[in-house]
């Protein structure tokens, strides 16, 4: 693994930033966030944009056409995605249509079957909708590139208005109205949004519209705006700081029955939960259900208002989530046995698989080999797949050169899925192989490990760790700071944990010593050195009620080696 650590900040940049400590000056320099307005935006949690949800493209039309079925008696469904992003956005706007005086025959949410229907908006279920009565559907998380089925919804009749935020397609499908951020001719300031984040801005421009009917504020919406945004690993930056920041405080006040038993079978403190807390804690556990069961498990707790039931709605989705880590594992280990490690993109296809953990396969052999990944879980007729990618390689930019192959697919940079039909799967490996052969070159693919800046071990203080407080929530595109220290003296080490998997340290120099962990580096124990580099994050580890200090390694080198860029 290469280390690169940032570029020092010039000084005229740091001069223009005031008082700031010099290690958070850095880290913020790091972020592009440089202004001194946008410094105190960003440190205070604000945001300088507009947040005028009319900007978004089409919006005046979606409203107008929720409205119109409001009025005149007809049912609308809201549509979603199975994956947290998706469930916490058909519960937010569900909800929202509710409090806008419809009742449940009227508003229902609609989440397909990850293993029946797959992803996406599904041509069977729209007309299984319109039959039951449905007169506008509405997708939250999903249906941008859903042009036979936005088409197979005109032709029956059925309305359909698109919100999602995955990447474009060559064109838009036919719709009454498509609300994405990423569209060209978009105004919104905010690119970035979760697929909760865009349902949440439908859900504020119908309560300015409609402000009569409206029983419900913004606010109340929050928590699940914070739940999806950092599950889906939108970045926590601009109006997505902004939102989690004020979602986590409704989070920590326990508002909705079912995030406080989500948050006790998780183990979470009331008043300490995090954004790291919901990467870890709360979004696996919302996700098992859509994995491993139906994510109408995940959503009815989201919307349950009782307590001893959310309980148990809790408690079901964390065996599930047991199950699910169970079954990644050994997944996991068939995918190695399938994949060619020195191709420039791994492929592995088998019936056992299951399109549950497909992604989460996927996203451990890139991790390990740093390459695209492509897991299928692979049928008698239609095979889905699931892609996890490096920053080198856009995954959903190459499944678009072989679309024509392509029941669907849809996604990001550096994760997307498909449906394709299993015979075309061999050409569609290949395919995909030969892109990737085109773009990269395998003999200089490494992962680098992005450092913050480059500080004396006795640097590290409850002091520093308060300023660096200051950048939370942490998460994608505002990491939790990395910190590189050189020949750190080693006072003593032993590996820790199953099988010794785990490495647990005391370093530091003549002036502090710091207990370090160092995850998945027990192969270290006994060969250490008396001086090594370290790069690190600090944690607060707390046991038997004494709250210590601790780095949390991220890698080790022997202090000798020169390695960083």
């Amino acid at each position: 693994m290469r280390w690169s650590v940032a570029a020092p900040a010039p000084a005229h940049i740091l001069a223009e930033m005031g008082q700031q400590h010099p290690i958070l000056a850095q880290i913020l320099y790091n972020r592009r966030i440089v202004k001194p307005g946008h410094i105190a935006a960003f440190l205070e949690g604000h945001y300088p944009g507009s947040e005028d949800p009319f900007l978004l493209p089409d919006m005046e039309r979606a409203v107008a056409r929720i409205q119109r079925a409001i009025e005149e008696d007809e049912t609308i469904v809201v549509y979603g995605d199975f994956d947290a992003d998706g469930v916490t956005a058909t519960v937010l706007l569900v909800e929202a249509l509710r409090g806008l005086g419809l009742d449940r025959r009227r508003a229902q949410p609609y989440i397909p079957d990850r293993v029946d229907e797959g992803y996406g908006l599904n041509a069977d279920a729209l007309t299984d909708l319109q039959q039951k009565g449905a007169g506008l559907v509405i997708t939250v998380d999903c249906g941008v590139r859903a042009f036979h089925e936005a088409s197979h919804a005109q032709a029956l009749g059925l309305d359909l208005i698109i919100t999602d935020h995955h990447s474009l397609g060559s064109r838009l499908p036919a719709a009454e109205a498509i609300i994405n951020p990423k569209r060209p001719e978009s105004t919104y300031p905010e690119t970035r949004l979760a697929g909760v984040g865009i349902a949440y801005k439908l859900a504020q421009a119908l309560r300015l519209h409609m402000p009569a009917r409206a029983r419900y504020e913004d606010a109340q919406l929050l928590d699940l705006v914070a739940l999806g945004t950092v599950a889906d690993l939108a970045p926590l930056l601009g109006e997505n700081r902004k939102l989690v920041i004020e979602g986590l405080q409704v989070i920590n006040s326990y508002r909705r029955p079912g995030i406080q038993a989500l948050a006790e079978v998780a183990r979470l403190k009331r008043g300490q939960i995090t954004a790291e807390s919901i990467a870890f804690g709360l979004g696996p556990r919302i996700n098992a259900a859509g994995r491993l069961a139906h994510a109408y498990d995940a959503a009815r707790l989201l919307a349950v208002n009782n307590a001893i039931m959310a309980r148990d709605f809790a408690r079901q989705l964390d065996q599930l989530n047991q199950e699910r880590q169970r079954l990644t594992r050994r997944l996991s280990r068939l995918a190695e046995d399938l994949v060619a490690p020195e191709q420039p993109l791994l492929f592995a296809a088998d019936s056992n698989f299951a399109s549950g953990v497909v992604g989460l396969v996927a996203s451990r052999l890139a991790e390990k080999h740093y390459r695209p990944t492509i897991v299928v879980e692979q049928g008698e007729e239609e095979s889905r797949g699931s892609c996890r990618s490096i920053e080198e390689f856009h995954i959903t930019a190459a499944l678009d050169q072989v679309e024509e192959m392509l029941i669907r697919h849809g996604g990001h940079s550096q994760a997307a899925g498909f449906t394709i039909a299993t015979k075309h799967l061999e050409r569609f490996a290949a395919e995909m192989t030969a892109i990737a052969d085109q773009q990269l070159d395998v003999d200089e693919l490494a992962p680098t490990l992005e450092i913050d800046a480059e500080v004396s071990i006795d640097e590290i203080d409850w002091a520093l760790h308060d300023v660096l407080a200051q950048l939370e929530p942490t998460g994608q595109a505002n990491a939790t700071p990395r910190l590189m220290s050189s020949a750190v003296r080693v006072f003593s080490h032993r590996a820790v944990g199953q099988e010794g998997s785990h490495l647990q340290l005391f370093v530091g120099n003549e002036r502090v010593k710091l207990p370090a962990i160092a995850f998945r580096q027990g192969a270290w124990a006994g060969r250490l050195p008396e001086r090594i580099d370290l790069v690190y994050t600090l944690n607060i580890n707390e046991w038997n009620g004494r709250r210590n200090l601790q780095l949390m390694v991220q890698d080790i080198r022997l202090a000798d080696e020169n390695g960083q860029e």
